[in-house]
């Protein structure tokens, strides 16, 4: 929007996956919208409510306890309908009849892709990566991705306990369809013996390797880390694992989505608020087709095409450390 026709109302929206923090960064953006006295409007279920017009207006008690809440309280969804340029002509005449000046599209990588979509056909918009993957490009860390990776600590921790009780190697499987980082951080800060990610080759022998020499120390417990991307498939590494004398009796747990949901971490609350507070702020400045990114310790405004000029690659150096700590 430029000065002579300014923001006056702002639509938001969550999309995809969903991540806990979104919750703190709806009611950041509410919040800091009605500070500027702008008018905020809730789109249910995505880009799907987008297109259906699934609207309602969100007040600064509509959005008040909703701090410590997992998931979303707009829902979320993915829709593959959105890719279809009739689908983006019916969400744009949606947004037009609610006289919705700006848009704020809080998700992963698709969601992302999407708010480009709507800034290519001019429409205002602003993104914010949430994504536990962390696989978003252009920012340090993405919302959701402290409070997940303590709960794979947590989970690990206690799994710890009881594979030392019973002499037992597990295989822990964490969310990571294409990047690695969740379990290469969760590898680091539990001391896992072993790393699996995406990015980097499975070595099946050298992995028997590692868990028959831990078991000759005398070592009471083998943990493996394996992103769910990693090759082979958890499953295939347990059936080849148990196939070997090592030692270890071989246990497999996959958490799956509980990484998704429960409170948010501080760390999560607090990026999620200075996420939508910006996010209102690049809007009332005329910024159009960008994304909130950490970078250090300042909130950036980075355009959309950057976002997707390149993947955002694993940290090597850390994967490196992974192994060398575990030795």
């Amino acid at each position: 929007m430029t000065e002579d026709h300014p923001i006056k109302t702002i639509g938001l929206l969550t999309s995809g996956g969903d991540a806990p923090g979104m919750n703190p960064c709806i009611r950041a953006v509410v919040r800091a919208g009605l500070a500027r006295g702008l008018n905020v409007i809730g789109i249910e279920d995505g880009f799907e409510g987008l297109i259906k017009g699934r609207f309602r207006p969100l007040g600064a008690r509509d959005v008040g306890g909703i701090l410590q809440r997992g998931g979303t309280i707009l829902q979320t969804a993915r829709c593959d309908e959105f890719m279809q340029p009739q689908s983006q002509r019916e969400a744009i005449r949606m947004i037009n009849d609610a006289e919705i000046d700006g848009v704020v599209v809080i998700g992963g990588d698709g969601s992302l892709r999407g708010a480009q979509i709507l800034a290519e056909r001019g429409i205002t918009v602003v993104g914010i990566p949430a994504s536990i993957d962390n696989d978003v490009f252009g920012t340090d860390i993405c919302i959701g991705v402290d409070t997940a990776l303590n709960t794979i600590v947590d989970a690990i921790d206690k799994l710890r306990d009881t594979a030392s009780s019973n002499n037992r190697a597990f295989l822990v499987e964490t969310m990571g369809r294409l990047s690695g980082y969740l379990a290469m951080q969760a590898g680091i800060v539990t001391g896992a013996e072993l790393v699996l990610v995406p990015e980097v080759p499975t070595d099946v022998e050298g992995v028997v390797h590692t868990m028959e020499a831990a078991y000759q120390r005398g070592k009471s417990h083998c943990i493996v880390v394996v992103a769910e991307g990693a090759n082979p498939p958890i499953s295939e590494l347990a059936a080849l694992i148990n196939s070997r004398e090592l030692g270890f009796s071989t246990r497999v747990t996959i958490l799956g989505h509980i990484q998704r949901g429960g409170k948010p971490s501080a760390f999560d609350r607090l990026l999620a608020s200075r996420f939508g507070s910006k996010a209102v702020e690049f809007l009332t400045e005329g910024k159009t087709g960008v994304m909130t990114g950490l970078h250090g310790s300042e909130v950036e405004a980075i355009p959309l095409s950057v976002v997707f000029s390149q993947s955002k690659s694993l940290p090597m150096d850390q994967y490196e450390m992974a192994q060398m700590l575990a030795r």
